[in-house]
C-alpha cells in the first residue's frame, strides 16, 4: 500500500543535458495550497514537472462530492504526461498539497522532447509501468484490508514520507517537558478518508478507536502518531485489545 512510487524521480533520472533541455522548453508557475494543477476530464495537454512541494492525484467517486486519492507526487515528478502523449482527456485531478512550484511544458513541446531522446522515452515507459504496478497494489489493498488496517498503514506511510521519527522527542514548553510526537499536519481527517477509499464516518470511527487506545492524537488538520508499534501491529492485521 503506497501513495508514492519510491523510484528515482523523472527529473533526477535525466541526464544533465536532457534536464537543461527540459527546463528551456517550459515556464515556471506556482500554485497555492489546495489549488488545482490539473482537472479530471479537462481537454488540456500540457505537462507539469514539480520543482518544489507535493501534489495530490485524485479521482471523483460515486459518492457525492467525494474523491479517491490515488497518489502523491513529489519534487522531480511529472504529471499530466498521459494527456500529452496519448491525446486523451485528463484521467485524474492534481491538487497542490501546500505551496507548489512547477515547470509547465506545452504538450507538443514535451512530445518532441521525449521523441528525440531514447533515454527520455525509456524513463517515461518505466515511470508508467511503476505507477501501474502501484495502482494494482492499491486495488488489492482496498479489496482485502479493513478500514482500520488501511488507516494504520496510511498513517505510517505518511509519517515516513514526512521524515517523522518513530519515537517521541522531549521538548520544553511553558517551563515543563512534553513529548513531541510525529505530526501529520497537512492531512485532515477527510483527506485520510479519501486516501484509504473509505467514508469519512468509517475513518472517524477508526480514529476514535486509535485515540481511545492512546495510539494517536487528533486536532483540526493535525494527527499526532503516539505509538508506531501499535500502528504496525494493526496494519499487519493484529489486535491491540479494542
Amino acid at each position: 500500500m503506497a501513495l508514492v512510487v519510491q523510484d528515482r524521480t523523472f527529473l533526477d533520472a535525466l541526464s544533465d543535458e536532457a534536464r537543461k533541455d527540459l527546463l528551456r522548453i517550459g515556464v515556471e508557475r506556482t500554485f497555492r495550497a489546495d489549488e488545482h494543477l490539473l482537472r479530471e476530464q479537462d481537454a488540456s495537454s500540457h505537462v507539469l514537472v514539480l520543482l518544489e512541494g507535493w501534489a495530490v492525484v485524485s479521482t471523483a467517486t460515486d459518492r457525492s462530492s467525494a474523491r479517491l486519492i490515488l497518489a502523491l507526487r513529489r519534487r522531480g515528478e511529472v504529471v499530466g504526461e498521459m494527456a500529452a502523449l496519448g491525446g486523451i482527456r485528463r484521467s485524474a485531478s492534481v491538487t497542490a498539497l501546500g505551496p507548489v512550484r512547477t515547470l509547465v511544458v506545452p504538450g507538443a513541446r514535451f512530445r518532441a522532447f521525449a521523441g528525440r531522446d531514447p533515454q527520455v522515452s525509456a524513463l517515461l515507459m518505466a515511470q508508467l509501468v511503476s505507477r501501474l504496478r502501484t495502482a494494482d497494489e492499491e486495488r488489492r489493498t482496498l479489496a482485502s484490508l479493513t478500514v482500520l488496517q488501511r488507516v494504520a498503514r496510511r498513517l505510517l506511510e505518511l509519517a515516513d514520507l514526512q521524515g517523522a521519527p518513530s519515537a517521541p522527542t522531549a521538548t520544553r514548553r511553558a517551563g515543563r517537558t512534553e513529548d513531541a510526537y510525529p505530526v501529520l499536519a497537512q492531512f485532515a481527517q477527510h483527506d485520510l478518508a479519501d486516501a484509504v477509499g473509505a467514508t469519512r464516518e468509517a475513518v472517524a470511527k477508526s480514529l476514535r478507536l486509535l485515540r481511545t487506545a492512546g495510539v494517536v492524537r487528533t486536532r483540526p488538520r493535525r494527527i499526532e502518531l503516539v505509538d508506531h508499534d501499535a500502528l504496525r501491529l494493526l496494519a499487519a492485521g493484529g489486535n491491540i485489545g479494542f
